[in-house]
């Protein structure tokens, strides 16, 4: 097992450098002058060839890019131009508060999945079937946005349950309760799609498995039906879920952008969309790739888990 693991780490670190240059490219694609969009009203041509020198804008793609990635590997992510602090620190504070709301829903999003996958599988063709197979084809169908703004009008506005925004209360606010409290909304409206599509990929994992030879011997041989569906069944099926719970894992990080916008969540999603809005690309840079690392780390985590559970893979 240590060696199938450390051949996985070693594989993510290409995917790594591949995942720099990509990030480097895109932001140096966008049209526009970094050094104008930072300088403002103040941008006259003397002052934007200056901040563009400071800044090293002024220096081949190539040498840009090296420089760049030098300084990520000694932990120097640069400093923000808008927010004149290192982006490291901006990155880290924002990321906790994105992987509390994507961690709740994820694990919401596995749980009520896994349930529902393994009940519509069991009740095949049924009533029960029916009706969560409908639920989750109108849970995928809708968009997470537009469903956040839905409930924002009903249980925020109309019952007033549940905050319409933010990480804590204003006043008064900061302990676990409250947040949970204000998180209730923005990790239900994020794990909505995920949940429909780990349901989907779990009953048919699970019908798949009860064909076979193995669960009838087990059945044959006394064993209580509980034992055959929770000990043998989904163990089994668990090995074809696991990568795309992974998979998920992505959806629901490129999905905090937007809700955490709508829900207006203090996270790297809402740091994000303001970075780009103000050309502050060394933010946008460090933030997209702290996201893609993240989204990386969770999927190598997920083959090591599919490699306990299923020894094959490691050959």
């Amino acid at each position: 097992m240590w060696h199938y693991t450390l051949k996985r780490v070693l594989a993510i670190v290409p995917i790594f450098i591949g995942l720099s240059l990509i990030v480097f490219l895109i932001m140096a694609m966008i049209p526009g002058n970094p050094a104008q969009a930072l300088l403002g009203a103040w941008a006259t041509p003397e002052n934007v060839e200056r901040i563009t020198r400071d800044l090293g804008l002024n220096k081949p793609l190539w040498q840009q890019y090296l420089i760049w990635i030098g300084n990520i590997l000694h932990g120097d992510f640069g400093r923000s131009y808008v927010l004149n602090r290192p982006v490291i620190d901006e990155v880290l504070q924002r990321l906790s508060a994105t992987l509390i709301l994507g961690g709740s829903a994820l694990l919401l999003s596995t749980v009520l999945g896994l349930l529902a996958g393994i009940a519509s599988a069991l009740r095949q063709f049924g009533w029960g079937d029916r009706l969560i197979t409908l639920c989750v084809l109108v849970g995928i169908s809708m968009p997470s946005f537009w469903i956040g703004l839905l409930m924002i009008m009903l249980f925020a506005v109309q019952l007033q349950w549940f905050p319409a925004s933010g990480m804590f209360a204003i006043w008064g606010g900061g302990g676990w309760l409250d947040l949970l409290h204000h998180l209730a909304m923005p990790a239900v409206t994020l794990a909505i799609v995920a949940t429909g599509v780990i349901a989907r990929l779990t009953r048919t994992a699970m019908l798949e498995v009860l064909r076979q030879d193995f669960i009838r011997t087990a059945r044959a041989n006394g064993l209580s039906e509980s034992k055959v569906i929770y000990r043998h069944a989904f163990r089994m099926a668990l090995v074809s879920v696991i990568p795309v719970i992974g998979i998920q894992a992505g959806f629901v990080l490129g999905g905090a952008v937007y809700i955490e916008t709508v829900f207006q969540w203090p996270g790297l999603g809402a740091m994000l969309v303001k970075a780009v809005a103000t050309r502050d690309l060394l933010l946008v840079q460090g933030g997209v790739l702290v996201a893609a690392a993240v989204y990386v780390l969770i999927n190598l985590c997920a083959d090591i888990l599919q490699a306990l559970l299923d020894p094959r893979l490691k050959s």
